[in-house]
């Protein structure tokens, strides 16, 4: 086993003989292994225990044979106590998922206290079958056929290539006792049911089963390889990521639309559920939102733009006078100043508005559009809606929603910010004095 774990680390760079690493010790067979086999590999390992109080006496006789195992071994060993039960209802979320937290965020600061490079656990090959039997389950995509990785966010797996009976033969072998938890017998969770009934089962069927199941899951972290470079080049043809904007003609024309959509949304907080009713409603009624815990897609004609959800803010600042103001809705400022017109100065900037200051009064507001809006687009003849303007110049419902208008004292807009200025406020020939406004 020592062998087949030394070639597993190498074939996949898991360890260096230069670093240091912490080894998550629980007592258990598997950890157990994974610390005496690194030990005897060679490596230079601290261990870390979590004491959960979830167990009562078994808790702290987990936590002694810990103490004993690192001292015959020599290896620093690192504790901590959580009240595990009060962490979980002051969170709200179960009792496994707290102690997971409590666990992993232990080990990220352990790990840098100590300056180790990585924390090892000890998933076993079995772990890895269980994984792709419950991601199945459950509904997944490619990814999670997979299995377990070997590395992921720091945390090393370097015993994914045995099993659970190999750790046993190892340590028989070795004469090393380990502690036994007694809740791993119970059927309770869905993880126990998938090891003690499901599995069992499948072999009685064929006795080869987890190797088929462990073999093809490496298959498929080869396959994932090629899928991941297709999606990438499909996404630079159908997602404008900066504009956050996915041609929808586009999507269609890809080999597999509907997964290559549901590819770029993963990333937004959709689930696969959310992204077939997308996928159904992309040629729908323009203004249509879905939303997910941080993201929102429009329906917007040809188009779905993704945006960021956030809580609507709403700007209404007063400007008494000439200065600079900080918007305080967005990263940027308002530059505002009067200037002689002896050039004749009229801005083609879409950032700078310049207007005549004859007939502006002050205080000057900076607001969002409301209904009704109606303002003189410049260079144009009578007035337009606001609302119409902005379908004209085919803006989604978020641009509309993050438009500003700046308007004078007696409420008349001035200029649809980085937009369009009023034609009743341009410079002409008679401008003696202009009123420069820039965005910045």
């Amino acid at each position: 086993m020592l062998n087949r774990v030394a070639k597993y680390i190498a074939d996949n760079n898991l360890l260096d003989k230069g670093n240091k690493y912490i080894v998550a010790l629980s007592g258990g067979a598997d950890s157990v292994a994974l610390l005496l086999s690194l030990k005897q590999l060679g490596y230079d390992v601290e261990a870390a225990h979590c004491n959960f109080h979830l167990r009562g006496e078994e808790s702290d006789r987990d936590e002694k044979f810990c103490v004993s195992f690192c001292e015959k071994l020599s290896v620093p060993l690192h504790r901590i106590h959580f009240d595990t039960l009060e962490y979980a209802s002051l969170h709200k979320i179960s009792i496994e998922m707290a102690a997971r937290e409590l666990r992993y965020n232990y080990f990220a600061q352990l790990r840098n206290d100590i300056g180790a490079c990585g924390v090892c656990v000890a998933h076993h090959r079995d772990d890895s079958v269980e994984t792709v039997l419950l991601n199945l389950v459950r509904g997944t995509g490619l990814r999670g056929l997979r299995g377990i990785q070997p590395v992921h966010d720091g945390i090393i797996r370097p015993l994914l290539v045995v099993t659970r009976a190999e750790i046993e033969e190892f340590l028989r072998a070795e004469g090393q006792d380990y502690v036994t938890d007694s809740t791993n017998k119970e059927t309770d969770f869905m993880r126990n049911k998938v090891r003690l009934e499901l599995i069992p089962l499948l072999k009685e069927l064929n006795p080869a089963a987890c190797e088929n199941i462990a073999h093809t899951a490496g298959v498929l972290c080869d396959v994932e390889k090629i899928v991941d470079e297709s999606i990438r080049k499909q996404k630079e043809i159908v997602f404008n990521e900066g504009a956050g904007s996915i041609d929808i003609k586009k999507l269609d024309s890809q080999k597999a639309p509907k997964y290559l959509l549901y590819e770029i949304l993963k990333d937004y907080g959709f689930s696969s559920t959310q992204v077939e009713q997308i996928y159904e409603n992309r040629y729908g009624e323009s203004g249509r939102e879905f939303l997910s815990a941080t993201s929102c897609v429009l329906v917007d004609r040809e188009r779905l733009i993704v945006s960021n959800r956030q809580e609507e803010k709403s700007t209404m600042m007063k400007i008494p006078e000439e200065g600079l103001y900080r918007i305080d809705t967005q990263e940027s400022k308002l530059r505002i100043e009067k200037i002689d017109n002896a050039d004749g100065v009229v801005s083609r900037d879409k950032n700078i508005a310049t207007l005549d200051a004859e007939n502006i009064s002050f205080p000057l507001i900076l607001r969002n559009i409301t209904a009704g809006d109606r303002f003189h687009p410049f260079g144009m003849e009578g007035s337009r809606l606001l609302s119409d303007y902005m379908t004209d110049r085919k803006m989604n419902i978020y641009e509309k929603r993050r438009q500003l208008v700046l308007t004078d004292a007696n409420d008349n807009i001035l200029w649809v910010v980085g937009e369009r200025t009023d034609n009743r406020y341009k410079v002409t020939d008679n401008t003696q004095h202009v009123l420069r406004v820039t965005l910045l």
